[in-house]
């Protein structure tokens, strides 16, 4: 049976742990070619072995997406590698906790660098040679956090609401070159951001966000990997320049206590 991305490539940035493998395997699986960029070549290589070992197509690359040099880099294997290049997921991102005043200038920086000024280097790059193909489709990798603030997290609001504006002038700029340029704004998803609190945190987290949920649970990285194939496939021929939020129910909730229970 075909997959719906037979014959196209994809690279992924961060791909080597929660939503970037999750969603590299799931292009894989769907038939596409996919190149998996990651800060740690080992979990790169670890994510990559598993698709080949399935029957999949993939190969592997250690790249700071931050880095100009890094992003072309990965662009230019898979060029090398399959000839082409049809999706292009911006997935890295970076929070650093701390009162806004009490910030450094050093973590603002970085903050931005690696979750909105990577998502900047993956769009200018990819650009020029979907443009020569005449057809492309790029997902971002944005939050819940760009759209509303949260304590602490300063820097990471400013850049995640940063990369859903720039998709937003990306996708007007390039919609007459048939690229198609959307993003994604996951809640709080069960990933190693929520593992290496250590077993006893990282149980309190995940209570305190199933209560938050209205679903009542942390989203998995396979759920959101759903979402960025549906907006990178011809399903959503006709969507760009969104941001779709996939929070089990977050956004929708005022803050307002529960009047019904009070009632009660």
């Amino acid at each position: 049976m075909a997959g719906k991305f037979d014959g196209r490539v994809a690279i992924v940035t961060a791909g080597g742990s929660g939503i970037g493998a999750a969603t590299a395997r799931r292009f894989a699986q769907e038939g596409a070619s996919v190149v998996i960029a990651d800060l740690s070549g080992k979990r790169a290589e670890e994510v990559t072995t598993g698709i080949t070992a399935s029957g999949g197509k993939a190969v592997c690359i250690k790249m700071n997406a931050a880095d100009p040099e890094g992003v072309q880099a990965t662009i230019q294997l898979a060029l090398d590698t399959y000839g082409r290049l049809d999706i292009m997921f911006n997935n890295a991102g970076l929070a650093e906790m701390a009162p806004l005043d009490e910030t450094s200038l050093e973590s603002w920086n970085h903050v931005l660098a690696v979750t909105l000024t990577s998502t900047f280097l993956g769009m200018k790059y990819c650009l020029p040679i979907m443009r020569k193909q005449g057809k492309g489709a790029i997902v971002n990798t944005a939050s819940i956090s760009g759209k509303g603030g949260d304590y602490g997290l300063s820097s990471y609001n400013a850049a995640k609401a940063g990369v859903i504006n720039l998709t937003r002038s990306a996708a007007i700029e390039n919609a007459k070159h048939n690229i198609r340029i959307n993003c994604v704004c996951p809640g709080a998803i069960n990933t190693r951001a929520a593992q290496i609190l250590g077993k006893e945190r990282a149980d309190e987290f995940r209570r305190l966000q199933a209560v938050a949920h209205p679903l009542g649970r942390m989203g998995e990285p396979e759920e959101i990997a759903n979402t960025v194939l549906f907006l990178a496939s011809d399903d959503a021929s006709f969507i760009t320049g969104v941001e779709i939020t996939v929070d089990g129910g977050v956004t929708a909730h005022t803050g307002l206590p529960d009047m019904l229970r009070l009632q009660k």
